[in-house]
């Protein structure tokens, strides 16, 4: 693996331009003047509960597992060592994972050995205590510097960790999103203050310059990377992270939140094209190397640096699919899954420990968690063609947890009916299982009304008619009217917020592309556990309750 890694690795002669070391160029004690130092940092972000494999045998941490233990083996051979980092969001997003809170992917994580994560605002989506016994878990330090106990002013969370490498003291600080205190649940996040990381970077830093003296300072952020500082509604990401602090106070950013792979293309361009075994060029921003590795595991970054008197070049950069899969197509014209790159073998240990979880979660999907007194209709034949009770309450259990003011949901996206009784999770499965996000966007009036002119008017008997919850309208000849969102006549000058499921953000079924608009925000909340939470919320289910009531009148 090593000869093909950094053969397709080698970054350009501009890639290699020397950052200025967070030591002095004197010698220190430690390091030895005129010596290189190689070290790695290899780092994934946004897990979200994805300790197995998908249904096509993508990713999984059995596999991750022996794709680290062949990337340290090179690092060593190589005369390096290296840390392993988290971007966080270790919580929420696949049913195995969250009825156990995540412990089958905390504990994988040790046996895969993780040095440090940053705490993500999934974190909270269960309460305090929960949190606290992941921490058990963890034989890892989760950390953030600006997260803070309201009642004491004490943080929360360990804010840094000095690791000692070939007497290079290395730190690695942790920042959260402040996003967290809007899109968490506030029954858990209400006693803890989320502060700007930018500043409890900026004075963190200063602090650990007097008192640890470090070689490097890494950053192991959950802020979100947005091209050129353009974050829309969301909070300040990693770019205005790295623009904020001194230049060379801050040598690597390792990100998450966004789920994204950060390539660059050009001096903040992205580069839009990039798929798995691609090259990858990080961004840099102030002196400040920016990576994230898209999500759940799907690569495994791979950043190797120098570090010789006081001063650190990034040599070499890559982004490892982990066992992805593409399309492609047979002489008979159909298709098949095949393997990006060489197949990762899974690691028997971490697949013998992790299988019993697996099982567990899979006995659990069965257990009772709601009931109904009616049929929730969700067919084919029905959800296609007009509004039915299971549709808009999906879009009333969307709507709720992004605390919206009205609901759009793709029938495409109801895959099943519920029948009248006893429901489990398998039901909802069946109901939603493409595992789509909870995506929401701040527009005006105005801009509501276009949108709801393309959408609304999507034909019947396609997946693209519109389910709709909290909006009342007349649909006629291509356009909609009359709209009323909580009561209350369309105002164009007037902020609204609505919710669609990312698969529609992104403009599938024809629907408008909303992933550009400077109010979109992925929630990262998947859709079966939100129709779950709120299955469980309003136990029983009144069908009578979702109804449709004459809300959407088509002429």
């Amino acid at each position: 693996m090593t000869t093909k890694l950094l053969t397709r690795t080698a970054l350009s002669a501009g890639l290699l331009l020397a950052l200025a070391g967070c030591a002095s160029q004197d010698q220190v004690a430690g390091w030895q003047q005129d010596q290189t130092y190689k070290f790695t940092i290899l780092h994934t972000n946004d897990h979200h509960g994805r300790f197995w494999t998908n249904r096509n045998g993508e990713y999984g941490m059995a596999a991750r597992k022996t794709l680290l233990d062949e990337l340290r083996a090179e690092v060593a051979e190589e005369g390096g060592t290296s840390l392993l980092l988290s971007g966080g969001d270790i919580n929420t997003g696949v049913p195995e994972s969250d009825l156990q809170d995540a412990e089958p992917d905390f504990k994988g994580m040790n046996m895969l050995g993780y040095d440090a994560m940053a705490v993500g605002n999934h974190e909270f989506d269960n309460p305090l205590d929960v949190l606290r016994k992941q921490e058990g878990w963890a034989n890892f330090p989760m950390l953030s510097a600006n997260i803070y106990d309201k009642a004491t002013g004490k943080r929360l969370f360990q804010p840094y960790q000095i690791f000692e490498q070939q007497g290079l003291k290395i730190a690695v600080i942790g920042l959260t999103t402040e996003d967290t205190a809007k899109i968490g649940n506030p029954e858990y996040i209400g006693s803890i203050e989320f502060r700007d990381p930018k500043s409890e970077a900026k004075a963190l830093i200063a602090e650990l310059k007097e008192t640890e003296h470090p070689d490097v300072i890494i950053a192991a952020t959950h802020m979100g990377h947005y091209v050129n500082g353009n974050r829309g509604v969301n909070a300040p990401g990693d770019v205005a992270l790295a623009r904020y602090m001194k230049p060379g106070d801050l040598d690597l950013i390792v990100g998450g939140h966004s789920q994204e792979p950060v390539c660059m293309e050009a001096p903040n361009v992205a580069n839009a094209g990039f798929k798995p075994g691609d090259d990858c060029k990080p961004d840099q921003q102030n002196g400040t190397w920016i990576v994230q590795a898209h999500e759940w595991g799907k690569y495994v970054g791979r950043a190797d640096f120098e570090f010789k008197n006081g001063k650190l070049n990034l040599v070499s950069y890559d982004l490892i699919p982990v066992n992805l899969k593409k399309k492609i197509k047979l002489a008979d014209g159909s298709s098949q899954r095949v393997f990006v790159e060489k197949e990762i073998a899974q690691n028997s240990e971490v697949k013998a420990f992790l299988t019993p979880y697996q099982e567990r979660g899979q006995a659990q999907l069965n257990i009772q968690i709601s009931e109904s007194n009616g049929k929730l209709e969700g067919d084919r034949n029905v959800v296609r063609f007009k509004q039915t009770n299971l549709g808009r309450l999906i879009a009333a259990a969307h709507m709720q947890r992004a605390k919206a003011d009205f609901a759009v949901m793709n029938s495409g996206g109801v895959r099943d009916s519920i029948p009248a009784g006893a429901i489990t999770y398998k039901d909802v499965l069946k109901v939603q299982p493409f595992g789509n996000m909870v995506t929401y966007t701040d527009m005006t009036g105005a801009e509501v009304l276009d949108y709801l002119n393309a959408v609304a008017t999507k034909p019947v008997d396609s997946g693209a008619y519109a389910q709709f919850y909290g909006i009342h309208m007349d649909v006629k000849n291509g356009k909609v009217s009359n709209v009323m969102i909580g009561g209350k006549a369309l105002v164009p000058s007037k902020s609204y917020r609505f919710t669609v499921p990312s698969f529609n953000a992104a403009g599938g079924d024809g629907y408008p592309k909303l992933t550009d608009h400077s109010g979109y925000v992925n929630t990262g909340f998947v859709d079966a556990e939100v129709l779950k939470d709120y299955l469980e919320a309003n136990r029983p289910v009144n069908v009578d309750t979702f109804e449709p009531k004459g809300e959407i009148v088509y002429r």
